[in-house]
């Protein structure tokens, strides 16, 4: 129930559409939109990794989604290739808010719980014995690329950037705001870049049925002559 209070609270491009909600033999039912495959699916079709535009616009359209879930302050805590889905024209919807949580939610009791949890206390964290730069991880990485990647990757919460400073920062240059001016279409113009994956080919395949429409249109009228009479 609090999936569906949710799903119906945020509307986003980004974000799965809850269509309908109905119940049936003592059974919930929820319909979505039909999306035909996952960001995991492209992984396997890509095991040497994917095509850096495409990784940058997936990253784009999530990122889009989860500031628009912060904005909201929800937190959707389940973010994973399986729950990334990717319309045939390219364009992220982010699903399963099972484990997705409002932080107004939380009241001081709740609060003190988490704080306190005796689960957590007297772990400690193993330290690795050494520990790999991202620079040496990914040597042929650009600039701008490592520094995003560095800035996702900080322990400290305080030091992380924002999912809106991630969508403004550098790396994300090519799906930012276009500014556009002409000499001759006087005032400066902005125009919204929406990004998009490349559109997958269909398979085209004719099916056998006759389609009554186009079959009535190519059926030849009968001819008549008007010089000679049935005979009776």
């Amino acid at each position: 129930m609090r999936e569906i209070r949710m799903l119906k609270q945020l509307k986003h491009p980004n974000l799965v559409r809850l269509i309908e909600v109905f119940r049936r033999k003592k059974r919930l039912h929820l319909v979505f939109d039909y999306v035909d495959h996952t960001l995991l699916n492209e992984l396997d079709r890509h095991p040497r990794g994917l095509p850096e535009q495409m990784v940058k616009k997936i990253i784009y359209q999530t990122l889009l989604a989860v500031n628009f879930c912060h904005q909201y302050n929800t937190i959707h805590r389940d973010v994973k290739p399986e729950n990334i889905l990717i319309t045939r024209q390219g364009q992220v919807k982010l699903c399963d808010f099972g484990f997705a949580r409002i932080l107004s939610d939380l009241i001081p009791r709740h609060m003190q719980i988490f704080s306190n949890n005796a689960f957590f206390k007297g772990m400690s964290i193993p330290e690795p014995d050494r520990l790999e730069p991202l620079d040496e991880k990914f040597p042929g990485a650009a600039p701008q690329t490592m520094s995003f990647m560095q800035t996702c990757l900080k322990m400290d919460p305080a030091e992380r950037l924002t999912c809106q400073q991630l969508l403004e920062h550098p790396y994300m240059d090519l799906n930012m705001e276009m500014v556009t001016a002409s000499k001759h279409d006087g005032p400066v113009r902005k125009k919204t870049f929406q990004p998009q994956l490349p559109l997958l080919q269909a398979p085209t395949a004719t099916s056998p049925v006759p389609n009554p429409k186009y079959q009535a249109m190519n059926k030849q009228k009968p001819r008549f002559n008007h010089h000679h009479l049935p005979n009776i």
